[in-house]
């Protein structure tokens, strides 16, 4: 069976109940799990405050569940989706409230000729 990678986005701003099933269902989509961790700058723009915890504390947060296989930074910017090209992964598996970064992620893929992704 080839490998199946699943990439998922978040904050993960202390690792709760809601992530784990989260982070558990996305696993299930394959057998490759990598969490893109959200840059401090960026989730300043999304939500207006710095989250409570900084990048580096919110990667080893991620780092020690075991379902991760490996844990990224996101882009420094935006809609860059620049870590997608270097991950290549079979399916974004996105979360319940998730619905402006699947918009926004369907529109980069179309704009910047990015592989189909399945969300």
């Amino acid at each position: 069976m080839k490998n199946k990678t699943v990439v998922i986005f978040g904050v993960f701003d202390g690792i709760h109940g809601g992530h784990l099933s989260f982070i558990n269902e996305a696993k299930k989509q394959g057998n490759h799990l990598v969490a893109i961790v959200a840059r401090d700058k960026v989730v300043e723009e999304l939500k207006g405050k710095l989250p409570k915890h900084n990048e580096v504390d919110r990667i080893n947060f991620v780092l020690k569940v075991p379902e991760v296989d490996l844990v990224l930074l996101g882009d420094g910017e935006i809609g860059a989706y620049n870590v997608l090209r270097e991950v290549k992964p079979d399916v974004v598996f996105l979360g319940y409230d998730q619905i402006s970064l699947e918009n926004n992620l369907k529109k980069t893929i179309k704009d910047k000729n990015l592989p189909e992704i399945h969300c």
